[in-house]
């Protein structure tokens, strides 16, 4: 009889653990369906990592789609984010549409005091980012960006080592995120089609790509404001992508300091790398996990795993949930609006430069 109660004890004990556990999970709303990301978030819901209370799309078919996947609830699905924010009070609500809605889902939620996360780029002009910021000061909201580079063990090394000096002053940095092309590599139609629209994506292969190495250079680089942006653009395949650029090669100056961009949908291969130059040594960073050191003193070049990041830097949600429970300060971080406010000022000034043929001074 004591060995029964001793277990009924214990059972009890987990089931109150585990309720707490639940309650602690991030209360979210998705705004949107149409971007392919949307699978990240979902998967996460699936593992009960975050609790999702309602989803804001208008096209029903989407509805159907994700609700046959990932076993949604019919009753979690709406077509008005408003009266759905305004109805289950979330923690946060996580953009999953179009980039240039991204400030209709801001415009909704920071008067009701409701901070948002989008998927990159922040906006699709630098005038939908100024409206953001805006909203976000007078409402005292975070609006925070999510980028898949953020969470790179590689990456994260490579900005510890520049912070202790190992490598010296930066000199130069190098970017590539590219890969053959979305509709290439199999991007569903609802996402290609805002994303291959100068209008709702704000650019082609420039917004898409180019906001990571622009966001990672602002990270590296403390936030300093470049000094001027060059560009050029180039269409390569016109018949695929006939309203927008589908490569992007951008210069970033800074007094001391450049940065080159290379974001592409024209490469044989998927590529996200960074490297950077500093005055006494070198890294590469070849993925989210391997990184090669080279240091000038001995010219050897070492090669290595990075160790996995802890919590809550280690992914959005986990980040997003200590960010808003005042746990960690999102000032200068890549999913910052501080800095993302810099990315839209690096890729409008792209913009300029490709129109007007001309170095763009900031």
């Amino acid at each position: 009889m004591r060995n029964i109660k001793h277990i009924l004890c214990l059972a009890l004990l987990l089931a109150f653990a585990t309720a707490v556990s639940a309650q602690k999970l991030l209360r979210v709303v998705v705004a949107g369906l149409s971007h392919d990301h949307i699978h990240g978030i979902l998967n996460q819901y699936n593992k009960g990592k975050v609790d999702i209370v309602g989803i804001a799309e208008p096209d029903h078919k989407l509805w159907a789609k994700f609700a046959k996947i990932y076993k949604i609830p019919e009753n979690l699905f709406a077509e008005d984010l408003k009266k759905m924010v305004v109805e289950k009070k979330p923690d946060a609500v996580l953009g999953y549409n179009a980039v240039a809605h991204h400030v209709n889902v801001v415009e909704i939620c920071a008067p009701l005091g409701i901070s948002v996360m989008v998927e990159k780029p922040l906006a699709a002009t630098l005038d939908q980012a100024n409206r953001i910021q805006a909203l976000a000061n007078q409402y005292k909201i975070q609006v925070l960006t999510n980028y898949e580079t953020t969470w790179y063990p590689s990456y994260q090394e490579v900005y510890d080592i520049v912070a202790k000096d190992s490598v010296g002053a930066i000199r130069k940095m190098v970017m590539h995120d590219g890969h053959r092309g979305p509709r290439e590599i199999g991007c569903s139609e609802d996402f290609l089609a805002w994303l291959t629209d100068p209008i709702l994506n704000g650019a082609g292969a420039l917004n898409d790509f180019g906001c990571y190495g622009a966001d990672l250079m602002t990270w590296l680089m403390k936030g300093q404001k470049p000094i001027a942006v060059t560009a050029v653009a180039k269409h390569y395949k016109p018949e695929v992508y006939p309203k927008v650029e589908d490569d992007a090669t951008i210069i970033v100056e800074y007094p001391t300091a450049t940065g080159l961009i290379e974001a592409s949908w024209n490469w044989p291969f998927n590529i996200k790398d960074m490297e950077v130059f500093g005055s006494k040594g070198y890294m590469h960073a070849f993925d989210k996990d391997n990184l090669q050191v080279r240091l000038k003193e001995n010219n050897v070049g070492i090669t290595k795993k990075s160790t996995a990041l802890p919590p809550p830097i280690d992914d959005p949600i986990t980040y997003l949930t200590a960010v808003l429970q005042k746990k960690h300060e999102a000032v200068n971080d890549q999913s910052s609006l501080q800095y993302n406010m810099t990315v839209m000022q690096i890729l409008d000034a792209a913009k300029r430069s490709i129109k007007t043929g001309k170095r763009i001074v900031l």
